[in-house]
């Protein structure tokens, strides 16, 4: 065979570019005109490149709420693979609430916000190696830090000015906005609420609920309280 050698007057045995045909044990046998000695076997194993993937368990979603226990799984899993876990192009390393279990082929994550990324597993042994395709895991929070602002930003407003209510909220995905003004519900629901050339009647405590479709969460935030001054110059509020 081509790939075969025999060097040394046959004492050496060269085999190029094995193959898994070439598997399993060898032996080597000298004799003489009055002797033959057999050597014990010497067993080649050959370990051929995988495909590798990264799962979430037995889980088929990749969308999380904060604070859930996650764990992934790196396959094939065999007791000589050299196993590391990448996430967001950074190596994962231990802590309170990273574990890595099983020789290192599953990743155990008490998950917040901040692991939110693309996940990989990297399996090699002595003659090859494999990373699997990246798994994007998504974390969903919130509503946080519900708050309302206006601009301008002033005590009182003149008959006639334009008001812009701002609705800022920390959520993944993005909140939903409703707005209301003395605890009665507007129409409108967006992020904004644009108050146009005002009237004594648009003095009142506006104020934004915001909800996570994930998450079922809600929150409402303080009141802002705008008022209109009347024709005579003087501050002038809806009565609450």
């Amino acid at each position: 065979i081509d790939r075969v050698q025999l060097t040394d007057g046959g004492s050496s045995l060269t085999i190029i570019n094995v193959t898994r045909s070439d598997q399993g044990p060898f032996r080597c046998r000298v004799s003489n005109p009055v002797s033959t000695v057999t050597s014990d076997p010497v067993h080649l194993s050959i370990s051929l490149p995988k495909s590798f993937f990264c799962v979430f368990g037995k889980q088929e979603k990749t969308n999380f709420l904060n604070f859930r226990k996650l764990v992934f799984s790196c396959f094939p899993k065999t007791q000589k693979n050299d196993l590391g876990t990448y996430a967001m192009n950074s190596v994962v390393t231990e802590s309170d609430r990273v574990h890595l279990t099983d020789g290192g082929s599953s990743l155990v994550i008490n998950a917040t916000r901040f692991d939110q990324g693309s996940f990989r597993c990297r399996v090699a042994n002595p003659v090859s190696n494999g990373t699997s395709e990246p798994v994007n895991l998504t974390i969903s929070y919130g509503p946080e830090n519900t708050n309302v602002f206006a601009s301008p930003s002033q005590q009182y407003y003149t008959t006639g000015s334009d008001i812009n209510l701002t609705c800022s909220v920390e959520s993944r995905p993005p909140a939903q906005f409703q707005w209301f003004v003395n605890g009665d519900q507007l129409p409108d629901t967006g992020s904004e609420l644009r108050l146009m050339n005002v009237q004594m009647s648009h003095s009142g405590n506006y104020s934004c609920e915001t909800f996570n479709s994930i998450t079922l969460i809600s929150q409402k935030s303080q009141h802002s309280v705008v008022s209109v001054m009347g024709n005579r110059g003087l501050p002038s509020r809806r009565c609450l």
